[in-house]
This record gives structure tokens, C-alpha cells and sequence, in this order.
């Protein structure tokens, strides 16, 4: 009984794996390099131009913060140097 008991589960085992389907599992890397990739595609590149404009932008925008730091800085110094004369 034992010998066709075991001669069975062999069988079952042997017909329980699954047909190669000719494709393997994606590696996770690969994976992730393709998504970045097919995500790249979908992005809107600026031209020339628009770049150029952009860039401008990001410049005057960070000289304008620079300078009014700039003053800022100035003037609380001033202010607590005045108030240090004072209460010294």
C-alpha cells in the first residue's frame, strides 16, 4: 500500500508544476530602470526658449531675495549695535 501511496504523490507532484510560459520573471532592477524610463518619456522637456526664460526667472528671483537679505541683515545689526551703546 505504502509503494503506490508514494508512487501516486509522485505523480501528483510531477503534474502539479506549472507550464513554462516562455518569460521570466522581471528582475526588480530592470523593472524600476523601465518604469523610470517609460516615465521620462511622458515629461514635458522645455525648448530652448522656455529655458532661458525659466532660468532668468531663478536668477532675478535670487538676486532680489540676496539683496533684500542683504538689507535686513544691514539693519538689524545696526539696530543692536545702537542698542548695545545704549545699555552699555
Amino acid at each position: 500500500m505504502r509503494g503506490a501511496e508514494k508512487a501516486s504523490q509522485e505523480k501528483r507532484a510531477k503534474g502539479s508544476k506549472k507550464p513554462k510560459t516562455g518569460r521570466r520573471k522581471e528582475n526588480a532592477v530592470v523593472r524600476y530602470f523601465r518604469q523610470t524610463w517609460a516615465e521620462l518619456k511622458k515629461v514635458h522637456w522645455p525648448d530652448r526658449q522656455e529655458a532661458t526664460n525659466l532660468t532668468l526667472i531663478v536668477l532675478a528671483v535670487t538676486a532680489g531675495m540676496s539683496a533684500f537679505l542683504g538689507v535686513v541683515d544691514w539693519l538689524s545689526a545696526l539696530f543692536f549695535s545702537l542698542l548695545v551703546e545704549l545699555t552699555g
